[in-house]
């Protein structure tokens, strides 16, 4: 039978692997993310620059005003269109970690609520007579804490929910704008 001394260091020294695991984990997710946004930037800055020496060749071969800034706007839209495209896409990356994040802390919660609960019942079997209300007191603090635990990560989901909606709709908003723009331009000429 182990010492409440053994118990506590057996506990702490088990939940110190389990924070230093989860930060490992963390730092492979967010180093992921980095990865994913510098190749999206990569790859955008490749095609932005391949798009405009074309563009540019286009522009330059117009033979009146008129066609130049007709071909001015027929390449305005698929320009906001790519970049509400690139906005969505760096969304989703940031969703994606943020997802990753939330399901690693979530875990690493989960399993430390158990083992705590775990050990506090361990420590009540072998608790003097007469220390019931301190233990019961320890119980009532971890399922408190479990329980606004529970209602930050409701809000947090909620919250990171009303974003996306939020950015998808200010995305869809500036695709028509643009298309509403680029039409008006072309109608012009």
């Amino acid at each position: 039978m182990f010492s409440f001394q053994e118990q506590f260091s057996a506990a702490t020294k088990t939940q110190f692997e389990a924070q230093i695991a989860m930060i490992t984990a963390l730092t492979a997710k967010a180093f992921e993310s980095v990865e994913k946004v510098i190749d999206l930037n990569m790859n955008v800055a490749k095609a932005s620059l391949e798009e405009s020496a074309a563009n540019v060749q286009q522009l330059l071969s117009a033979k009146d005003p008129q066609e130049f800034f007709s071909l001015t706007a027929a390449q305005a839209q698929p320009n906001a269109e790519k970049a509400v495209a690139y906005g969505r896409h760096l969304a989703g990356i940031a969703s994606n970690a943020q997802s990753e994040f939330t399901k690693a802390a979530e875990t690493q919660i989960a399993e430390t609520n158990r083992k705590i609960i775990a050990l506090v019942e361990e420590v009540s079997k072998n608790a003097p007579a007469g220390s019931e209300n301190a233990v019961a007191f320890m119980k009532s603090a971890i399922g408190n804490a479990n329980a606004g635990y529970e209602q930050l990560t409701k809000t947090t989901k909620q919250a990171v929910e009303a974003m996306e909606v939020n950015m998808n709709t200010a995305a869809t908003q500036m695709t028509q704008a643009a298309t509403k723009a680029t039409g008006r331009t072309t109608t012009r000429k």
